[in-house]
């Protein structure tokens, strides 16, 4: 089984945001980053979802477990829907490629067993501020 730590770090104004993936399992340990730009915290999070879920279907199409400090991004992705049109293109993607799995499922977590991914996403954002 994959598990993969998923997080977004938002700061100025405008926004701009960056994304940290951390994935451990199968023999993998990955740890990934990337500025995205101007763009809200929610909007960053499911873009990190979606690339989390992404580097993973690379790796194996077995069990995948996401983690997310994120409530709203996980509990849209086990509802499979959301109200606010602007993230739907974000959770259609992230459905989409979690049905590329055999077990695909999504659980909150606290920031504090969150932090590899976190730590990745805030100094990729250092890095463009």
């Amino acid at each position: 089984m994959l598990e993969v730590f998923v997080d977004a770090a938002t700061a100025g104004t405008p926004q701009v945001s960056a994304v940290g993936v951390f994935i451990r399992g199968e023999g993998h340990s990955i740890q990934w980053s990337e500025y995205v730009g101007e763009m809200d915290n929610h909007t960053a999070e499911f873009t990190a979802l979606v690339k989390g879920l992404e580097l993973a279907s690379g790796l194996s199409s077995g069990m995948v477990s996401i983690k997310s400090d994120s409530q709203v991004t996980v509990d849209a992705f086990e509802r499979g829907s959301i109200k606010n049109p602007k993230f739907k293109p974000l959770l259609a993607r992230a459905l989409e490629l979690g049905g590329l799995f055999d077990f695909c499922f999504i659980k909150w977590i606290p920031d504090s067993q969150n932090r590899a991914a976190d730590a990745l996403a805030r100094t990729e954002l250092r890095k463009h501020k």
